[in-house]
């Protein structure tokens, strides 16, 4: 049986290559069906947010790849609440469904359900 993967999200989207990375991980792993995570803490959380607008910082949209997700069958996916609201977004109201929203103390709980840990 493969190995369970968890990948920690801590970058804003457009702070530099390691949200797109982290990303291009999940999906990777979901192609081989690996079993595989993916939780956006801190400022990872702004990936999350809605409407944004990657031509002004002349990037490249992560949006499509998020909503991809789900068609790699990637269902487990959290944010943590905590950062989400310290950053000023509303759990609620992020822009991924399904999204399993954490308290801090429950987050030690989620990585230790998986054998491995990258965190980006």
């Amino acid at each position: 049986m493969p190995k369970s993967l968890l990948i920690i999200s801590r970058q804003a989207p457009w702070s530099g290559p390691s949200a797109r990375e982290a990303l291009d991980i999940v999906l990777a792993g979901g192609a081989f069906d690996l079993p595989i995570g993916l939780l956006f803490l801190d400022d990872g959380v702004f990936q999350l947010a809605p409407r944004q607008n990657a031509k002004a910082v002349q990037q490249k949209d992560l949006s499509a790849n998020l909503q991809a997700l789900g068609l790699f069958g990637i269902e487990d996916v959290y944010v943590c609440g905590d950062s989400a609201m310290a950053r000023g977004l509303v759990p609620t109201a992020l822009s991924l469904d399904p999204l399993h929203v954490l308290a801090a103390e429950q987050i030690s709980a989620v990585i230790d359900r998986y054998d491995q840990v990258i965190t980006l």
